[in-house]
């Protein structure tokens, strides 16, 4: 029986997963780690507190619980990690080497998230092709494409199975956002409920990929069950379901909140996401591993105000 380990598991992408592959694999199966105190959703199952750059707790924590797949989501996103780049590639390359050897010295399955934060100002913007020119200019962007590369290499060179998807922003519910540029499209929902009012830190027009949680999770997992044979891309493939822009968010939620109102200041977030794609071909994940969305923009617009009212209206 699999044992799973997800690292980073109270983020936002962590805690839906976390959640999702419990109700696969059953609650003991399935670890949860952070450096946090473990999130309330995740508290009814195990958890262990786990700095993934400590190699030796790792490998201590994959023997305790005799750990057969690891799902490596613990990373400085891209607006945080401009504030401090550093330590945001020292967290992003030191805890993926850990876990890739890991997947060498016998873990046999490895899941880590890539993202369209590697490609860059030279890329095309529209349709963006799973193979193409990859220019990042953000510290998170140049770790995603150096993380691409060695679990390519790891692959070639060791056979760890290891698997990636080109994440575009992620838009969810259960967990607030963190840090990274696309998560206005997080935030805008929360403050038209809370405030009748948002200030966005994009332009109006800033068209980029995005997805609902539950097409992420999905398309993770899934990834992650299909048989190895299938699998063609080991550095990470591309996945899109999505493209909007903070009006066009904004022009489904006045459908419910009439009276909401949006307003634009661009910050340096502005500049990172100049540089990413509108738009993205995913005709290999299609066309490898079956992976086709179920959201599109107003399911799930809706699906957000309904899920937030639920939790929100109560403390507004």
């Amino acid at each position: 029986m699999e044992k799973i380990l997800v690292i980073g598991a109270c983020g936002q992408l962590g805690t839906e997963l976390t959640l999702k592959l419990r109700d696969l694999f059953g609650t003991e199966q399935v670890i949860a780690s952070d450096l946090r105190e473990a999130a309330d959703l995740i508290k009814d199952g195990p958890f262990e507190s786990l700095d993934v750059m400590n190699k030796e707790a790792l490998d201590q924590l994959i023997e305790k619980h005799q750990i057969t797949q690891i799902y490596h989501l613990a990373a400085i996103l891209s607006a945080k990690g401009e504030q401090n780049p550093k330590f945001a590639w020292d967290l992003n390359m030191t805890s993926l080497l850990n876990v890739l050897e890991a997947g060498r010295n016998g873990v046999s399955k490895i899941y880590w998230p890539s993202s369209i934060a590697v490609f860059g100002p030279s890329t095309p913007k529209t349709k963006t092709p799973q193979n193409t020119i990859m220019d990042p200019n953000t510290v998170y962007g140049i770790s995603k494409l150096a993380g691409e590369r060695w679990c390519d290499w790891y692959y070639q060179k060791h056979g760890v199975d290891v698997r990636s998807i080109r994440y575009p922003g992620l838009i969810g519910y259960k967990a607030q956002p963190g840090g990274g540029t696309t998560d206005y499209a997080v935030d805008i929902f929360w403050k038209a409920i809370l405030e009748g009012s948002y200030d966005c830190f994009l332009k109006a027009d800033s068209r980029l990929p995005m997805m609902y949680m539950d097409d992420a999770v999905k398309a993770t997992i899934d990834l992650m069950e299909t048989d190895a044979d299938k699998i063609k891309v080991r550095s990470s493939y591309n996945v899109s379901a999505i493209s909007l822009s903070p009006e066009m968010l904004y022009a489904e939620i006045v459908k419910r909140y009439p009276d909401f109102k949006i307003s634009y200041s661009p910050d340096f977030r502005q500049t990172i996401a100049d540089s990413w794609p509108n738009s993205m071909d995913d005709s290999e994940a299609r066309k490898d591993w079956g992976w086709e969305p179920a959201f599109d923009l107003e399911k799930m617009s809706q699906t957000m105000l309904d899920n937030l009212e639920n939790i929100l209206v109560t403390t507004k």
